[in-house]
């Protein structure tokens, strides 16, 4: 490893020149009008992985966007095989005006480098292809067998990832998953995510009058859909924040002393959090620390409620319609298709004659979650280690990626979080920024990574 090591430093001025030059491609997605950057930014990840030491690259067609995949057997059949995921496109900038330079000009300042899609996901993704060619450049294999799979499409309104992967499970067979899409708690305490919450997805709409009435002529006279909206949404929690579907938390796997205790150890502190986000206090489930509610616990969001008149001055009405979405963010055991189910036929329940209710269920992703004793956490942990030279600590995240799920449940491999992201990145946001010493020891965390998991 000595010299994959040494070849990574010398190396360092062309790996960001050349991640660099994959940030100016403005690979949004979710705007048609780069449908062109996309099909630029993935002939340009095939260049890179061609040059990393891959001779079976593909660009695979989708509805949507393409999907790069390439993948090198020559470790032989006794040896693990380990697939990388990425995504090489991007968010889109607005508003551009809090920019403080050019989305996709990257500058490089204050040890980072600043530009769209840096973090999420370009510069992480990268990493993995840094690291495969300083392995192969200097023993002309890798340690194991790789399959790549980086879409175009994880910050797109729909995705055909999950139907790629169905379709194509013999292809992708591995034994390992990698995913570097995740942050660490804090700068300078490499991380370990190993849990993700699911999502369940839905809209509702009250429909009450044929049409809008005056407020003054039929107030307190016919319901007002957007009032009993309000009253039922409101229904969903008891007064110590847990949710009151019937059912919900039946599947729900409590945490082992263990996570508490690595919880513990996470340096967070709730004043500060506080101040960051401008409130005086948090709330949410009793019984329950803020990292667990926000790990380890389900929740419940309204996420938008629309009804009646909204545009400016007055307009004394009473709605024919109110509508609202919400979401469930879910925690391992809990399935999205029967939480979503049950929670319908709650909140009908709750609805008055004076409304008809309508719900819409949207595709929900499954929890994940992998065990801190797994293979592929021992080794990342040790790359971590030996790249950054610091204890590794342990977080789950509340958000979610799905397509962790399809991995676990269709290719039935093991999949670790080796994110090199962190909590400041402002992924998602303008200014978006990552670290070039997390980028640099990225590089070697990967490369450790492929001889750790070679060895297991």
């Amino acid at each position: 490893m000595d010299r994959v090591i040494s070849y990574i430093e010398r190396e360092k001025s062309r790996s960001i020149n050349e991640l660099t030059e994959l940030l100016r491609i403005p690979s949004i997605s979710s705007q048609t009008e780069h449908k062109k950057d996309m099909e630029k930014c993935a002939d340009l990840v095939v260049n890179y992985l061609k040059s990393a030491g891959f001779e079976d690259v593909r660009i695979v067609p989708t509805k949507g966007h393409s999907i790069v995949y390439a993948q090198w057997l020559g470790a032989g059949k006794d040896a693990p095989t380990v697939l990388v995921y990425g995504h090489y496109d991007v968010q889109p900038v607005d508003p551009l005006d809090l920019w403080h330079s050019p989305p996709f000009e990257p500058v490089i300042k204050d040890g980072k480098i600043w530009a769209r899609g840096c973090a999420d996901d370009k510069g992480q993704l990268f990493c993995h292809i840094k690291s495969l060619e300083a392995h192969f450049k200097t023993n002309g294999k890798f340690p194991v067998n790789v399959k790549i799979v980086f879409e175009g499409e994880e910050e797109a309104l729909e995705s055909h990832l999950d139907e790629f992967i169905q379709n194509n499970s013999e292809l992708l067979a591995c034994d390992y998953t990698i995913i570097s899409d995740t942050e660490w708690f804090a700068d300078g305490l490499p991380t370990i995510c190993y849990g993700l919450r699911g999502i369940s997805f839905v809209e509702v709409t009250l429909t009450g009058p044929n049409r809008d009435l005056h407020s003054g002529s039929f107030g307190g006279a016919v319901d007002n859909p957007l009032n009993v909206l309000c009253k039922m949404v409101a229904q969903l929690k008891d007064n110590n924040g847990r949710i009151t579907i019937p059912g919900f938390y039946d599947d729900v796997i409590d945490i082992s002393q263990k996570e508490k205790d690595e919880f513990k150890k996470l340096p967070f502190d709730e004043k500060h959090y506080c101040k960051d986000l401008g409130i005086k206090s948090v709330n949410g489930e009793k019984g329950f620390t803020t990292l667990e509610r926000i790990w380890i616990r389900p929740t419940l969001d309204l996420n938008g409620i629309v009804g009646g008149y909204t545009g400016e001055g007055a307009k004394t009405i009473i709605p024919s319609k109110a509508s609202a979405k919400l979401s469930m963010r879910l925690v391992p055991n809990q399935n999205p298709e029967d939480i979503s189910k049950n929670f319908e036929k709650y909140f009908r329940s709750l609805a008055p004659e004076t409304v008809s209710v309508d719900v819409k269920l949207a595709p929900g992703g499954n929890p994940v979650i992998t065990p801190l004793d797994s293979k592929a956490v021992k080794a990342a942990v040790s790359a971590l280690k030996s790249a950054f030279g610091k204890e590794v600590v342990y977080m789950r995240e509340g958000g979610s990626i799905p397509v962790a799920d399809m991995f676990s449940s269709v290719l039935n491999a093991e999949t670790v979080f080796m994110g090199f992201g962190l909590p400041t990145d402002n992924i998602h946001s303008p200014n978006e920024n990552y670290s070039l010493e997390n980028f640099y020891n990225g590089i070697k965390a990967s490369a450790y990574f492929f001889d750790f998991i070679s060895k297991v």
